[in-house]
């Protein structure tokens, strides 16, 4: 199917297709804090998650081209249906050569699985569509058994490795955030994220839970309105806004003591608790919130299901799996906190409500005969209590003590 040219600008390639300026990056996340609507995102990511194909489409597009897969087989990713849902033009498998051959913000053009660079093809690979992406979903479906035996393998070799950890909380680093008896929201830049943030806003506001974010998940809790009173993670999707909003940093370091992280964070001259662990950071946040004594977790836009542990497409969730079953009687989705939160309503509001009714009620009567003759009389009445009230409060004339 020919797709009709779309201009974007004047030094833009003539010809059939969709055409914007490259923006190229390997890494999804560090990509789409500078795409703009009308660009052409190259990225080099196997089996696109939802996570990622929600923040590609947010920045508006007009095409995605993929060095590698975007639907490998391994399972069924979710997020190549989301692009092509999108209007997007998604081309798969063109190779990695062409993160080389590309400079970022080169005008091109995208046609028939083909870029183009002026009169060159530069890349080819699959263009794929509704027809294609349901096929491969299928063949992956089909392959899912083999996942779930490699995802279990790396549950019990994550469960053997830190046990310690996991069960006896050794390792946990001191912060100075109290904790202990509280709540804790824990939000991390994923599923539904702005979303739930937003349905929890009663809960916030009534209970004013421990505000723990997951890198990413600070500039989240910002953006709705607040501001975290804790940052963890390895400092790579956060932005310098939130590091610097005063909340407590901790750094998720390897087991080793090596930390990616630490340099940017003591270049902004805050000194970060450095918390060594093998899972993910989302699991450090909740290993840390129940070691420390919240007495509730609340979580945003983590991994909930094995599709989503699995969507992610990282070995190491099997350590998100055991850390949930590790604080389960605390931990609850934010999902459920929506769908079960009721605001109670203090007596001052229950006041107010009875006063508004009163004044209704007042103000309708004054507008009939009958009200306005009740109001004269009640008037009079006022006045005359109020005068027997200043008698006492006045001085009897001199004539009435003569007679006295």
């Amino acid at each position: 199917m020919r797709l009709p040219f779309v201009r974007h600008g004047a030094d833009l390639p003539a010809g059939p297709g969709v055409c914007g300026p490259a923006r190229v990056d390997r890494r999804t996340k560090n990509l789409t804090k500078r795409l703009r609507p009308g660009d052409v995102a190259v990225i080099d990511h196997m089996d696109i998650d939802k996570v990622a194909a929600d923040a590609l489409v947010a920045c508006r597009p007009v095409a995605v081209v993929n060095a590698a897969q975007s639907i490998s087989g391994r399972y069924p990713n979710l997020g190549p249906g989301i692009i092509v849902e999108a209007g997007i033009l998604l081309v798969d498998d063109v190779g990695s050569d062409l993160l080389e051959t590309l400079n970022d913000g080169q005008p091109v053009r995208v046609h028939d699985g083909e870029l183009w660079v002026d009169d060159h093809v530069v890349g080819k690979g699959t263009q794929q569509d509704a027809t294609t992406i349901g096929h491969s979903m299928d063949q992956a479906r089909a392959g899912l058994a083999v996942q779930l035996e490699a995802f279990v393998a790396n549950t019990m070799e994550y469960m053997l490795r830190d046990r310690a950890l996991l069960f006896d909380g050794v390792g946990v680093p001191d912060v100075r955030t109290r904790i202990d008896g509280r709540q804790a929201l824990i939000v991390v830049r994923g599923y539904h994220y702005k979303e739930d943030l937003a349905t929890l806003r009663p809960y916030i506001r009534e209970y004013r839970p421990v505000l723990i974010a997951v890198d990413g998940g600070a500039d989240a809790i910002l953006d709705a309105g607040y501001t975290p009173d804790m940052i963890v993670g390895d400092m790579d999707s956060v932005s310098d806004r939130a590091l610097t909003c005063g909340a407590e940093v901790v750094v998720h370091a390897y087991p080793d003591g090596r930390a990616p992280g630490l340099q940017r964070v003591h270049d902004l001259g805050l000194e970060p608790v450095l918390f060594p662990a093998t899972g993910t950071s989302e699991d450090i946040a909740m290993l840390l919130a129940d070691d420390k004594g919240a007495s509730l977790i609340v979580a945003v836009g983590t991994h909930a299901t094995l599709v989503e542990f699995l969507d992610k497409g990282r070995a190491g969730m099997g350590s998100t799996f055991l850390t949930r079953l590790r604080v389960g009687g605390k931990l609850v989705d934010a999902k459920g906190v929506s769908r079960l939160y009721r605001q109670r309503i203090s007596n001052r509001q229950v006041g107010v409500l009875g006063l508004s009714g009163l004044l209704a009620v007042a103000v309708a009567l004054a507008v009939t005969d009958s009200g306005q003759i009740f109001y004269s009389l009640l008037g009079a009445r006022l006045d005359d209590v109020w005068s027997w009230i200043a008698s006492f409060f006045v001085s009897a004339p001199p004539e009435a003590l003569m007679r006295r």
